[in-house]
């Protein structure tokens, strides 16, 4: 069995480069040079049958991710099952099972059983919950508890595997020479520099780095590198720790195509909007042109309730600078466990900003939905507005609820709208143009 990039390499163009080929009406070959040299990465684990490959990174449309999951206390799967149908039906590319709780096997089972938008989990939360079962503590998680939750859940399918593998003893001396408003904040890497420290020993994610690639490389899995030292407020970023851990994400990511694993790399966070551009660029420089899938990242700390349009402000100039794949922030962002409105809230928010930086690029499709919604506008075409909305949904309840059915204008204006005024003026001038 070959990788996709393995594949790419050979010279064969796969299934599944063809679909995302199709997708973003780009010539296969195109999307296989770009999975050879590693700037794409089509996530798609052999295993996750019902999958509709997607691809990320140079040249397609920027695409969003919903971060889904059980949690100690909220640990029954049913409803994330029903967060992941409202992602889809919100138009998410991809889902991540975060779940923590009890029963995290069964919820990604069946995350992935019912998915198909590629799917990610991050094997370090169920390693922690296993150690915690089997030791008592998570200190004294073992090698062994780690790479069985790995290759677990790459039997089971999941597209892409965040792992926090550049988090070295480095740059917790860094983050304690230096300091930091908020230390880490990251939960995956909050669970191994706990372990480190406990334990004076590096990262058992950096020292086996290259058996975690082999498991990765029999299922295909996509080997997301974590940020484990992102910064959680805008007075940590961009520091000596987050800025060492992405060096040490260089290395690995050339590691990984060696070994024919797609790589890509995870980036903050919270972020100084002006400082958010020279992220993007630092890490495309670093990482070698590998996609790059970031938080948000969110411009500003003092918006609870209100961090989707937080994560959206930053989340356009990031995708407009490099970013290739958006992870949404929700309005229960630093509150609590999301619930399915606000699942579809940060999914629309997200794809809102994915697309405004597809439209300042020149994407294609993009510009070509934007022009398609002036029309219908210039036309007072209801339906047709309705349906090229980015959330027809709630366009529609909008519409209905603030408007007779019988009305042609919107209730804004009314019987002064501009759109008909000057249509109907512009009309009786090219009427007489003709005579």
């Amino acid at each position: 069995m070959q990788t996709q990039r393995q594949a790419a390499l050979a010279g064969k163009i796969t299934d599944a480069m063809n679909e995302v080929a199709r997708q973003e009406n780009i010539d296969p070959e195109v999307i296989r040079e770009r999975v050879a040299k590693g700037t794409v990465a089509i996530c798609a684990n052999i295993n996750h049958t019902n999958l509709v490959p997607r691809g990320v990174g140079e040249g397609l449309t920027t695409k969003t991710n919903a971060n889904i999951g059980t949690s100690s206390a909220y640990p029954d799967p049913a409803p994330e099952l029903k967060k992941l149908q409202a992602a889809i039906d919100a138009g998410v590319d991809a889902v991540m099972d975060l779940s923590t709780g009890n029963n995290i096997d069964a919820s990604r089972r069946a995350t992935i059983a019912h998915s198909t938008v590629m799917v990610g989990t991050v094997p370090i939360y169920q390693a922690t919950v296993a150690a915690i079962k089997a030791h008592g503590k998570v200190t004294d998680m073992t090698k062994d508890d780690i790479f069985q939750v790995i290759e677990e859940q790459a039997k089971d399918g999941a597209d892409f595997m965040t792992m926090h593998c550049g988090l070295t003893r480095q740059c917790l001396h860094n983050l304690i020479n230096e300091g930091r408003e908020m230390d880490i904040v990251s939960r995956g890497g909050s669970f191994i520099s706990g372990w480190m420290l406990a334990n004076g020993k590096e990262n058992p994610f950096y020292e086996y780095f290259d058996e975690i690639l082999d498991i990765c490389a029999r299922y295909d899995v996509t080997i997301s590198l974590g940020d484990g030292c992102r910064p959680g407020c805008l007075a940590d970023a961009t520091d000596r720790t987050q800025i060492q851990e992405l060096l040490n994400l260089g290395e690995l990511t050339q590691r990984a195509w060696e070994k024919g694993v797609q790589v890509m790399v995870e980036g903050p966070g919270h972020v100084p909007y002006n400082q958010i551009a020279t992220n993007m660029q630092l890490q495309k420089r670093i990482c070698h042109g590998a996609p790059f899938y970031v938080l948000g990242p969110l411009v500003t700390d003092i918006a609870p309730g209100y961090d989707h349009i937080t994560s959206a402000i930053g989340g356009t100039l990031a995708a407009v600078s490099g970013a290739d794949f958006l992870c949404y922030v929700t309005p229960a962002e630093h509150l609590g466990l999301p619930d399915i409105n606000d699942v579809r809230e940060g999914v629309i928010a997200a794809r809102i900003a994915g697309h405004a930086a597809d439209v300042a690029k020149g994407i294609p499709s993009a510009v070509a939905q934007d022009l398609a919604m002036a029309r219908a506008r210039k036309k007072l075409d209801w339906d047709l507005q309705l349906k090229l909305a980015i959330d027809p949904v709630k366009a529609t309840e909008y519409r209905k609820a603030k408007n007779k059915s019988t009305d042609e204008y919107c209730s804004m204006c009314g019987d002064y709208c501009a759109v008909r005024i000057i249509g109907e003026y512009l009309d009786k001038v090219k009427a007489e143009k003709k005579k």
